[in-house]
């Protein structure tokens, strides 16, 4: 992949996402649409989006049990989504299940521990051990379920990497050197997850609510 970042265009408005990934298409390498632009604009803003040229990553976060999970994976196979998320704390059979409902082509990767979360938190949900333990675990459990890699932080993915030199692996919650961290608790650098083993990048603020996003992305580019 000449260029692992993927722009969130995770917006309110379809024109608005539209415009946004027309202004900065040369300088990202996919674009990755969450669950709130699939909530807002469905299947007519992906094909909308697919208009862009771009390979498409669908980060629905699938969790449910697995039957369910496997329809919902056949269902967007006429979306053409180049990856797809499932929660790999869904269990084995359910990472399985989705897996072989995929479409050809179609990466299908697990969310290990969100980038939201920090030890505390996952503490407060029962899970002992700490965030990197966490998302070692259920690496080892998608990789058992013949997932094509997870999504994980830039502070767990060299371990990860270690122990799966093959995998196809996600780094969101990325923010340059001089940026705000937000709502995210386990940034890195693009550059240092890339350096760390990283496949793709998610990046969204730091682009789409950038001053000049286009500035922004060549910049974010240029370091990697």
């Amino acid at each position: 992949m000449s260029n692992p970042v993927y722009l969130a265009l995770d917006l309110p408005r379809l024109d608005s996402a539209i415009a946004l990934g027309q202004k900065v298409r040369a300088h990202v390498g996919g674009l990755k649409l969450g669950l709130e632009f699939f909530c807002a604009h469905g299947h007519h803003g992906v094909h909308e989006i697919h208009k862009l040229g771009l390979p498409i990553f669908l980060d629905l976060k699938l969790h449910d049990i697995p039957n369910t999970v496997a329809a919902a994976m056949q269902a967007i196979h006429v979306l053409e989504p180049s990856i797809v998320t499932v929660h790999a704390s869904g269990g084995r059979a359910m990472m399985e299940d989705a897996k072989a409902a995929a479409s050809d082509g179609c990466k299908v990767v697990g969310v290990t521990v969100l980038t939201s979360l920090d030890d505390g938190d996952l503490s407060r949900t029962g899970i002992s051990g700490s965030a990197h333990d966490q998302a070692l675990r259920l690496a080892d459990l998608a990789h058992s379920a013949g997932l094509d890699g997870i999504v994980c932080s830039g502070h767990e993915v060299a371990a990860v990497h270690q122990q799966w030199k093959d995998g196809f692996f996600v780094v969101p919650g990325l923010r340059p050197a001089d940026g705000k961290s937000g709502d995210q608790k386990r940034t890195v650098t693009p550059r240092e997850a890339r350096d760390a083993g990283a496949s793709v990048l998610v990046i969204g603020r730091p682009i789409s609510r950038a001053e000049d996003p286009l500035e922004a992305a060549r910049l974010i580019e240029a370091t990697l």
